[in-house]
């Protein structure tokens, strides 16, 4: 079928722009102009030619002695002017055969072109690739989407892929505590702070399959109450563990991420992941380059996005320049947002603090962060009486800077000044 529909109306334009070329070439080498190739008009032409510039000559000495007047004299050099140039059209130039070499030169030109032609478009462009109609690629990703392997399918073969890269290995001790807070929270099954701390730990130790399943049980005891980021957790936790394929299952949570929270960064930069895996680059870049205009510079999905989002554009057919990284994103609270914070009630107040919090405990969970980040952490939680949760904050961050003594020191202030140090 592609033979009928490209090749064979693809061969045929081109062997008869080529015929036509090289036909021009012919005939064009055939036809000499009489001062380049030597041909003059004939005896005959030439002959009368000369006659009649005589007679233009004569009737001017005539006018000069009077012997013509001077109506009379312009009608005689009308009409011989009107023959002359009569003459000087009817007369032909001669054909003569155009010479072996310029011939096989002008044929050799063209076989050239189509052979360079053909090489660039086999190197450059799609020569077995099948014809895809709009509606026939909307319909393959609506399948590609359909299809999708379930998420124990992608942690299964994530697992197994030669890609995955091996987790550094952990202080004993630290590995020690882990498996007695398993142990622990077989027989506490309602412990949150528990399981907060063994999903962020599983976390750290490269274990996504496992923080999913230790948050996905935080969420179940908190229930209705659950923070959005809570949920952010755990879609992150669900698509690192199937090596950053967006599973069924965890395209649900981030839908139920959106209808909650429809502007979450995270969300819609994992929606329009999903797209891209799924046939629909151009639903991709449509979500993404609002994602990149709303964001602020240091937004953990922004250093991807600009890093594909230009292929993506011309994808989608559209012209787009990658804004300057300073310019995107707002760096801080607007005017308004400064206003509004100032008329909340305490406990609207209370409520967008714990926010804050939920939203740097899942990025330090998912992401790390500097020690300044776990201070305020730690600071934040120990001012709104999570004592036990501060503590646990804590001690996490103990373990990941233990070998950094500067940064310790600003993990131990922020303790002292939550009360947890003398």
């Amino acid at each position: 079928m592609e033979f009928w529909s490209f090749w064979l109306p693809a061969a045929l334009i081109t062997l008869i722009t080529a015929a036509l070329v090289v036909l021009g070439f012919w005939r064009g080498m055939r036809l000499r102009d009489g001062a380049e190739a030597g041909v003059v008009p004939g005896r005959e032409e030439k002959r009368e030619m000369r006659v009649y510039a005589q007679q233009l000559s004569e009737i001017e000495r005539d006018m000069k002695r009077g012997v013509v007047a001077g109506d009379e004299a312009e009608r005689l050099r009308t009409e011989i002017a009107r023959r002359l140039l009569e003459a000087d059209r009817t007369a032909r130039p001669s054909i003569g055969p155009a010479p072996a070499q310029a011939r096989w030169a002008g044929l050799g030109l063209v076989v050239l072109a189509v052979a360079v032609a053909g090489f660039v478009y086999l190197r450059e462009g799609a020569p077995m690739y099948p014809d895809l109609p709009l509606a026939q690629r909307h319909a393959e990703a609506a399948r590609m989407h359909a299809d999708r392997p379930a998420q124990m399918a992608l942690e299964e073969a994530w697992q197994a892929s030669p890609e995955r890269a091996t987790p550094e290995e952990a202080d004993e001790e630290f590995l020690a505590l882990m498996a007695q807070l398993r142990t622990a929270l077989e027989t506490r099954p309602l412990d949150l702070q528990g399981y907060r701390l063994l999903a962020r730990n599983e976390a750290s130790l490269g274990n996504h399959a496992a923080s999913a399943e230790a948050q996905r049980r935080v969420i179940e005891l908190l229930g209705d109450e659950a923070p959005v980021a809570e949920h952010v957790i755990l879609a992150e936790q669900m698509i690192l563990a199937a090596g950053g394929v967006v599973s069924p299952e965890a395209e649900r949570v981030v839908e139920g991420i959106l209808r909650r929270d429809p502007r979450n960064g995270a969300a819609r930069y994992y929606t329009g992941l999903m797209f891209a895996q799924t046939g629909r680059p151009d639903l991709t870049f449509r979500l993404w380059r609002s994602l990149l205009e709303e964001s602020r510079p240091d937004a953990p999905w922004v250093g991807h996005i600009r890093g594909t989002i230009e292929d993506l554009a011309a994808i989608a057919g559209v012209r787009y320049t990658l804004p300057p990284l300073s310019a995107q994103g707002a760096r801080g609270p607007s005017d308004a947002d400064m206003a509004a914070a100032m008329e909340m009630s305490e406990e609207e107040r209370a409520e967008m603090i714990g926010a804050m919090v939920e939203g740097l405990s899942a990025r330090l969970a998912t992401q790390g962060g500097t020690a300044g980040d776990w201070a305020r952490l730690i600071s934040a939680l120990g001012v709104m009486g999570e004592d036990g949760r501060a503590r646990a904050i804590w001690g996490e961050a103990r373990t990941v800077f233990a070998d950094q003594p500067d940064q310790l020191r600003v993990i131990e202030d922020a303790a002292r000044g939550a009360g947890f140090l003398e």
